[in-house]
């Protein structure tokens, strides 16, 4: 029977480049803040970016509905199937239809997860004579789509738009399908990517633009329908990605888009087909508070003053950091040392985590400050001499 002792190796490795994760049983308090090991945190590690997950008041109004009956229909457990098969149940219509109507666009298709939609739809869509020219920085569900299809794929430098129109330049032609593949705020990094820049190209060459949205829905533009609406080019994007699990504070991804791919998606995408559907609770979830995150205005203005006032404060402290968005990081470059500023943090009762790589590159390891807006400045401002201590000691 195999006994993998390579493995004991590998782990070794990984203890000694201090790269070995391991999974910390946490608990989630609401009001920004997690338990662990019986100690309170401010977590400035996940992404629920409304604080919705966390909201007392908005789950108790939520669950009121478990006294009106249906409550198979709305609030069952398991869906007993793929969407195929008996899977899709009427929460998804209504929440598909929904989103249509909000974006503008001929339909929606929902997938379990963000890592299942960037992972289904470009093996599906992209044939063999075409070529897909992705940011160099994209999340890891879109590289593995990318390692999934048929097609060729080009990973042009970071935000270099001069890069990517050479490549458009050379590979476009009425032959082959061209796919622009970038992220809007980038996960690990927190920039943005000008997406009237990319749209502009995208028309010039005849390409198709594929935005995933997933750190910017609910948190950026006026309605938070994301990076697009805020730069105005919704209507241009051809595949938006939107998830759930972060600023709706549920689970499950969309795309938006044309009636002719969504029916394409639905017969050929196997992450879409070969998966059992979401529960309806999951689903209710989200149609309940759809029309709640299109007015929450002031919590997206809270959580860019909030990130304005960090960086600031960071850089005060000559810390070298970055991000045009709620996603914060400090740079720090060797792996051990991110890991010790980060439980230097945790000492003081921020839960910051050290992103090593793979994850990033090699020795560009970081804190990735994540804000909420469920938090405030008062609760953050001792943290910017917090983390210049943890990193020159």
């Amino acid at each position: 029977m195999p006994t993998f002792l390579h493995l004991h190796e590998q782990l070794r490795l990984l203890d000694e480049q201090h790269l070995r994760r391991s999974l910390v049983p946490t608990e989630p308090l609401g009001a920004g803040k997690i338990a662990a090991d019986s100690k309170t945190y401010l977590n400035l590690a996940g992404n629920d970016y409304l604080g919705l997950s966390g909201n007392t008041a908005l789950l108790r109004d939520f669950y009121a509905g478990l006294a009106a009956g249906d409550v198979v229909a709305q609030y069952g457990l398991g869906s007993g199937a793929s969407r195929l098969m008996t899977g899709s149940h009427r929460q998804y219509q209504e929440l598909e239809d929904a989103l249509a109507r909000l974006y503008g666009t001929e339909s929606a298709l929902l997938f379990n997860s963000g890592w299942q939609l960037n992972t289904g739809l470009l093996p599906a869509l992209a044939r063999k004579e075409d070529i897909i020219l992705a940011d160099k920085l994209c999340h890891a569900s879109l590289i593995d789509g990318l390692r999934l299809t048929s097609a060729r794929h080009i990973r042009y430098p970071h935000l270099d738009y001069a890069a990517l129109e050479h490549l458009l330049q050379r590979h476009c032609s009425p032959e082959k399908t061209v796919f622009i593949v970038t992220e809007s705020i980038f996960s690990m990094d927190g920039d943005c990517a000008d997406l009237r820049l990319l749209a502009d190209l995208k028309d010039k060459y005849g390409a198709m633009l594929y935005v995933d949205e997933a750190h910017a829905v609910g948190v950026r533009g006026e309605c938070g329908l994301g990076l697009a609406e805020e730069q105005g080019v919704l209507e241009r994007i051809d595949l938006f990605i939107g998830t759930f699990g972060k600023a709706w504070g549920g689970q499950g991804a969309f795309v938006v888009c044309s009636r002719a791919v969504r029916d394409f998606l639905v017969n050929t995408a196997r992450s879409f087909i070969f998966t059992t559907a979401l529960p309806p609770v999951s689903i209710h979830w989200l149609n309940f508070v759809l029309p709640k995150i299109t007015a929450m205005q002031e919590e997206r203005k809270q959580l860019s003053c909030l990130a304005e006032q960090l960086r600031s404060g960071l850089r005060n402290k000559g810390l070298a950091t970055g991000g045009e968005s709620q996603i914060i990081p400090v740079l720090i470059g060797d792996a051990a040392q991110a890991v010790a500023a980060a439980a230097r943090l945790r000492e003081h009762g921020f839960w910051v985590n050290a992103v090593r790589p793979p994850t990033v590159p090699r020795n560009t390891a970081r804190l990735r400050l994540s804000l909420t807006a469920d938090i405030d400045w008062e609760q953050l401002a001792a943290l910017p001499e917090l983390i210049a201590a943890a990193v020159s000691s």
